[in-house]
C-alpha cells in the first residue's frame, strides 16, 4: 500500500479484556446482548492487519450482500469468513474469531454504505469511525473491557492464526499484502 494514500479509520476498536477469555460462549453471549445489531462483531486481535485490510474485507462483504451471494447468513459471520480466507463458517470462527486465552480483541462495526458497480465508484465517509465511537466505547465498557489506543498492525502471528500459507515467509515482502492475498482466497471458487 502506498504510504502517501490516506485511508479513513475503519469503525474498529481494540480492546483488552479484564482477564484472558476462559469461556468464548460467555463473552460472545454478553457481547451479543449489548451490540445493536449483527453488523457488530468481535474478531481476534492479531488477525486484523490494517485499515486497508478492514476496508477490503468490508468491500467484499458488501459486494456479496448486494449480489445476494453471501455464504454466511449474517453480515458478522460473512465478514469473519472473508477475513479468514475460507468458505467454511466454522473454520472462519476458529481462525478469525476469539479463542480461549485471548486477552485482546477488536470490536468492529460494519457500515451499510452503498458501493455502486465498481470499487472506485464510492467514497468512504471520513466520519465513519468517529460517528460510531460512542457506541463502540459503550459496548467495551458493558462487557468489562478497556480500550486499546492503537490501530491495526500486521504481524506474522496474525497470519499464522489465519492459517495462511504465507505465514513465516522468509521473503522480504509486504506483510500487509500477505493478509490481503489471504483474504482474497475466501471467494475463489
Amino acid at each position: 500500500m502506498d504510504p502517501d494514500v490516506l485511508v479513513p479509520w475503519f469503525p474498529a476498536w481494540g480492546m483488552n479484556f479484564s482477564k484472558p477469555i476462559e469461556s468464548i460462549f460467555s463473552i460472545v453471549s454478553e457481547f451479543n446482548e449489548f451490540r445493536p445489531s449483527n453488523r457488530w462483531l468481535l474478531a481476534s486481535f492479531d488477525v486484523i492487519a490494517s485499515e486497508v485490510h478492514l476496508w477490503g474485507t468490508w468491500y467484499s462483504l458488501r459486494r456479496n450482500e448486494e449480489s445476494g451471494s453471501m455464504v454466511a447468513k449474517t453480515p458478522d459471520a460473512e465478514f469473519l469468513r472473508i477475513l479468514a480466507g475460507t468458505h467454511q463458517i466454522s473454520r472462519a470462527f476458529e481462525r478469525a474469531g476469539l479463542s480461549e486465552g485471548d486477552a485482546r480483541a477488536w470490536i468492529i462495526s460494519l457500515p451499510e454504505i452503498e458501493i455502486g458497480e465498481g470499487f472506485g465508484e464510492f467514497k468512504i465517509p471520513r466520519d465513519c469511525y468517529s460517528d460510531l465511537c460512542e457506541e463502540g466505547y459503550r459496548i467495551i465498557e458493558q462487557i468489562g473491557g478497556s480500550i486499546i489506543p492503537k490501530r491495526p498492525v500486521p504481524s506474522e502471528e496474525g497470519l499464522e492464526k489465519l492459517g495462511s500459507s504465507a505465514a513465516g515467509s522468509s521473503k522480504e515482502d509486504d506483510l500487509e499484502g500477505r493478509f490481503l492475498a489471504h483474504m482474497a482466497l475466501a471467494d475463489l471458487r
